[in-house]
């Protein structure tokens, strides 16, 4: 009988204790190599919001550099001031504007809240200097101040000046925004008198922009509807009434309801050839530089009817690129307002949101002929040094609300600066409470 041989043992695995391994030393710098230098959480953005926002501003502003160059060029030759003329003066803005732009990204948000009261005042007296020997009118407008060397228009300055200073009221005071009366003495006089002085010089276009400009920052504070239901209608009525005191607004609305088939050569001109000038685009455009409605057919074809020859030039796929990146710009602002925990920032990029957005709408409309002639540029696109710099400037202020710290943001009430018991309008990742009032 065969016996089976037994198994030899398993052979055990002895394991050494882990010793320590002593940490490696930093290895010296070679002669020639770069220190890498840290620049700390406030140089790098925070999110993607902050990149799609300074990407589609400055795509917009290239844009805007070469459409003015193309439909000044003839204008700026005929006034004497050579082919290049009056598009140095921009390209100098944007040279100007754009390291603003940058400059001002880094600011913390406690620096905005502290300088929104004297900006509005210096604002307000900046607007009173129209009044006097330096202020020029232009198109039935007085609303530039001539220094000589530089028209500066301050009504685009106050638009900066009033989002922050509404910022700062509505966000350290919103346990006053559900009393009707309260809000009233709140929100009215200020921005009032600051209205007002614009519209004394005759300006009503950036009077209704500065109006939606403060209802769109009540909105996103979460003042109850009703409320801006019965503010509309107040707005509204006074811009109806203020239409009827200028002659030549008049016409232009009178000429906007018959379809401008009554006065061609008067308040219909600017208008038939803003639309002629689009048919003419076809789907391509006639090329780049080859507008035929800049020779002195279309007036203001680099300001305020630059669209128009942007449809010419580059049909209607070069329009239909403009409206996109103004709604990729729109997705940028709400992706910034969602992701912001604090009630001062989130005013203010609205308020900015909606003046960007609205004048861009009302520029294009009017060029469509769906609302009548209001003298509004298309933002960072239309000639203007002036409305690029605050443009730039006012995006500057979103962008540092993109790129800042909690703790930049945190304004010591509730949850991350959000008081206690309230919530966004939009619904944030701090809303508390009721999210709409109504």
């Amino acid at each position: 009988m065969t016996r089976t041989p037994p198994h030899p043992p398993e052979p055990r695995l002895r394991v050494a204790p882990a010793r320590a391994v002593p940490p490696r030393a930093a290895p010296s710098p070679r002669p020639g190599m770069v220190a890498r230098i840290s620049l700390g959480a406030r140089a790098t953005a925070d999110s993607g919001s902050y990149f799609l926002l300074l990407g589609t501003t400055v795509f917009l502003v290239a844009l805007g550099l070469v459409m003015v160059l193309s439909s000044s060029s003839v204008e700026s030759v005929a006034a004497g001031r050579g082919f290049l003329g009056d598009f140095l003066t921009q390209g100098g803005a944007a040279l100007i504007g754009l390291p603003l732009m940058l400059i001002l990204s880094t600011l913390p948000a406690r620096f905005w809240r502290w300088i929104a009261t004297p900006a509005l005042i210096s604002s307000a007296l900046l607007q009173l200097l129209v009044f006097t020997g330096l202020g020029t009118e232009y198109g039935g407008n007085r609303n530039w101040l001539d220094l000589g060397f530089v028209d500066v228009q301050p009504s685009e300055v106050t638009k900066v000046a009033l989002v922050l200073w509404l910022g700062n009221v509505l966000a350290s005071r919103q346990h006053l925004l559900g009393n009707g009366k309260r809000l009233l003495w709140l929100v009215v006089p200020v921005p009032g008198f600051v209205i007002l002085l614009v519209l004394l010089g005759k300006d009503l276009g950036t009077v209704l922009i500065m109006a939606a400009m403060v209802f769109g920052a009540l909105f996103f504070a979460g003042v109850r509807l009703r409320f801006l239901a019965l503010g509309a209608g107040a707005a509204t009525a006074l811009a109806l009434l203020m239409a009827q005191v200028s002659s030549s607004r008049v016409e232009r609305i009178q000429a906007w309801l018959s379809g401008c088939q009554t006065d061609y050569l008067g308040a219909c001109w600017q208008v038939q050839h803003g639309t002629w000038a689009l048919a003419a685009g076809g789907f391509f455009g006639v090329g780049l530089g080859n507008s035929k409605a800049k020779w002195s057919w279309l007036p203001e074809a680099d300001n305020d009817f630059i669209f128009a020859v942007i449809g010419e030039e580059l049909g209607l796929l070069g329009a239909v690129v403009v409206l996109l990146l103004f709604v990729v710009l729109a997705v940028a602002f709400v992706r910034i307002v969602e992701g912001t925990t604090d009630p001062f920032a989130r005013i203010v990029t609205s308020g900015i949101m909606v003046w960007v957005l609205v004048q861009a709408f009302v520029n294009i409309a009017v060029i469509l002929g769906l609302l009548p002639v209001l003298g509004v540029p298309l933002p960072l696109i239309s000639a203007g040094g002036t409305s690029l710099l605050t443009t730039l400037g006012a995006l500057g202020i979103v962008l540092s609300f993109a790129r800042s710290r909690p703790d930049d943001l945190r304004l010591g009430t509730g949850t991350g600066g959000v008081p206690a018991g309230r919530g966004a309008r939009f619904g944030g990742p701090v809303a508390v409470g009721r999210t709409v009032r109504r």
